[in-house]
């Protein structure tokens, strides 16, 4: 483990206390890396087997930097299923809502990067679209500080989608601090996209944190400027928001503010991962102040999101999520 990440101003701004704990919820899959450089996914021979779906790296990341968290997730009752289940245990995750459906295979996702820049994928859907409301009608919503939503996945079809906005009801409800990353993936709405941007809307105006990319803002705001997307989300939405922009940083948004809050330079190998173990660095930090997460100052905010454009920079220096994630801990944010 590494200790790379310092504060972002001055320390006494950002005090941190006793941990809460955190829920994600959402896919957990593996993905299949075509290694054979140019290929498609007919002509590939060789594949890398990787962990993934995007709320499972998050809880990862979460429980590398030492915060206590839960992951809520349908696998397949088969070997992958059972690797899942096993890496979020290395990591210390509680793996209490990783449930293991009996006819459903785990999901499986493939990919390889074709010589013109374009990405072969097949996405082989199985138990992780099959969670569903009975499933997490026993979880507790006012155990947690808590609840990221964080999966694209759980705006296909099925029950998982029902899944979702059961608990999101719930938190609202209970007022636990809600967060979400919409995770827009092209190859699975490519067809319809407008359903995804609905559902999306959902959430952006429950919760009181998102994370979007900049391709993403645009996208679900239908604005051709990142300003103007900023400004319809400060006008639809009351939650603090962070629109990442890769090597440039970050721009946040509290209070009708927007500031950049700059990042890292780093020798990039994979950038899989990198925007997962953002929202894990803010969790985690969220969980370990002491004030109302909902009257956080803006230099609190800062120091958040710094911290986190370096977890996320750092990830980058690896290659895979899950191999990046074990070079974080909790001493970057001394």
């Amino acid at each position: 483990m590494e200790n790379s990440l310092t504060e972002y101003g001055d320390a006494e701004n950002s005090p941190l206390g006793i941990e809460r704990k955190i829920l994600c919820i959402g896919e957990a899959l593996i993905d299949m890396i075509c290694t054979d450089k140019g290929k498609s996914l007919s002509a590939c021979h060789n594949f890398l087997k990787k962990p993934g779906g995007a709320p499972t790296n998050v809880a990862a990341a979460i429980g590398a930097l030492g915060g206590k968290v839960e992951l809520a997730a349908k696998v397949g009752n088969d070997p992958f299923g059972k690797q899942l289940i096993e890496v979020m245990q290395s990591f210390g995750v509680s793996t209490k809502w990783m449930l293991q459906d009996e006819h459903h295979f785990t999901t499986f996702a493939f990919v390889s990067l074709m010589e013109d820049g374009e990405r072969d994928f097949v996405f082989n859907r199985g138990a992780d679209g099959e969670l569903s409301r009975a499933d997490i009608a026993a979880i507790e919503p006012d155990k947690f500080a808590v609840i990221h939503f964080g999966s694209a996945t759980g705006f296909l079809p099925g029950p998982l989608q029902s899944a979702y906005q059961s608990m999101l009801q719930k938190a609202l409800q209970k007022k636990i601090f809600i967060s979400f990353d919409p995770n827009y993936r092209h190859l699975l709405f490519k067809n319809n996209v407008q359903p995804f941007i609905d559902q999306a809307w959902n959430f952006l105006e429950s919760c009181n944190f998102f994370k979007v990319s900049d391709e993403e803002a645009l996208l679900i705001t239908a604005a051709t400027t990142l300003a103007d997307a900023i400004k319809i989300f400060t006008q639809k939405t009351n939650a603090v928001f962070a629109i990442t922009l890769g090597k440039e940083g970050t721009m946040l948004s509290i209070n009708k503010e927007t500031i950049i809050v700059p990042s890292i330079h780093v020798n990039v190998r994979d950038t899989t991962g990198a925007g997962d173990a953002f929202v894990g660095a803010v969790l985690y930090q969220l969980c370990t102040l002491q004030e109302d997460l909902n009257s956080l100052s803006t230099d609190v905010w800062k120091n958040i999101i710094y911290n986190a454009n370096k977890a996320g920079a750092r990830t980058c220096e690896y290659m895979g999520a899950m191999e990046a994630f074990k070079h974080l801990n909790n001493s970057i944010f001394i």
